[in-house]
């Protein structure tokens, strides 16, 4: 097939052209977002592949359509950023990457949150200004600490698994419980509001819909224990940023580590070193000693990239064969 990549990145395209050599698409590589406004460059492409700032509403998808494009292979698992019942109407096939490497992610929210609680952030910028102090550098152990996840599909059961190994007291909040894989590691399912009670960490672990949306906001916050650590690497909507703001100021809450932002659009991803942060919130965000932020690295290995390439051409590949969509969301 041909396909139009947008929001594309040299570790995009390397991916996808090393997995491409067993598919033979045509791929071309476009750097800007897809939207209302870039959608004309994929004008004769079959196919669109975004990623998960791309916005696919109706407007852009009738775009799409009239340009000739039949699929939205997303390169992501997250599709909340399309219009799904516009896709449907017009006759677009809408496919994701629901699971690339669940290890990545999980793996990214321990290093932020040991980032974070051991502040080796901190540490190391001093050391580089042979600063070998270490009066503000006290963290605590994890060991012992009660652990509280929050969405248990198959990053939050990874998650889980190194939460356990780190000897933490495991505690799981889903709606649809996985009983059997909570007994194999001795965790325990637990409502929301007595998970955000008792836990010392708090990590998000589930996908932004209008059902969570704003889930952490700040009755949530107020509901956590003092001092308690909040991690998302899952979708900036679920937590409300001025409430996180509020809670921040207020001391309540012990640390945050983001890996995503509501507003990310437009700032993640992009060198801004030049011209600075122009969202408010965002810029607070980074003036308090105990938020750590990164840009949507999560997914951010080889494994994972290799993983996305593939499944995401095999879901072009299976469309034009005119085979069923495995990955079809909508």
């Amino acid at each position: 097939m041909k396909i139009a990549v947008f929001d594309s990145h040299h570790y995009d395209q390397q991916a996808l052209k090393l997995a491409n050599a067993r598919f033979g698409h045509q791929l071309q590589f476009f750097e800007p977002r897809l939207n209302a406004s870039t959608a004309l460059l994929a004008q004769g492409f079959e196919a669109v592949c975004p990623f998960v700032n791309c916005r696919l509403d109706a407007t852009t998808l009738a775009q799409l359509q009239q340009g000739g494009t039949r699929l939205v292979a997303l390169r992501a698992a997250g599709f909340n950023g399309i219009d799904l019942a516009a896709a449907k109407q017009l006759g677009i096939a809408v496919a994701r990457v629901p699971a690339y490497s669940p290890h990545a992610v999980a793996e990214h929210a321990f290093a932020l949150l040991l980032t974070l609680v051991r502040k080796t952030h901190r540490a190391y910028n001093r050391v580089r200004e042979a600063d070998f102090s270490l009066d503000g550098l006290v963290g605590f152990d994890l060991h012992g600490k009660t652990l509280g996840l929050i969405g248990t599909g198959k990053i939050g059961q990874v998650a889980a698994r190194i939460g356990a190994g780190f000897g933490c007291r495991v505690l799981l909040a889903d709606p649809q419980p996985d009983t059997a894989f909570a007994t194999s590691i001795g965790a325990h399912y637990v409502a929301r509001e007595t998970l955000l009670a008792e836990s010392d960490i708090v990590s998000l672990h589930l996908p932004l819909s209008p059902q969570t949306q704003h889930l952490i906001d700040a009755a949530a916050l107020a509901a956590m224990k003092p001092g308690a650590i909040l991690i998302n690497t899952s979708r900036g909507g679920l937590v409300d940023t001025g409430a996180l703001i509020a809670a921040l100021k207020s001391g309540h809450l012990g640390g945050v580590a983001l890996d995503v932002y509501e507003l990310e659009e437009g700032v993640f991803f992009q060198d801004l070193s030049a011209s600075g942060i122009a969202d408010d919130q965002l810029a607070r965000l980074t003036t308090f000693p105990n938020v750590l932020i990164t840009s949507h690295q999560g997914f951010l290995t080889r494994e994972a990239l290799a993983n996305i390439a593939e499944t995401t051409l095999e879901n072009a590949r299976a469309f034009a064969a005119g085979e069923p969509l495995r990955n079809a969301v909508g």
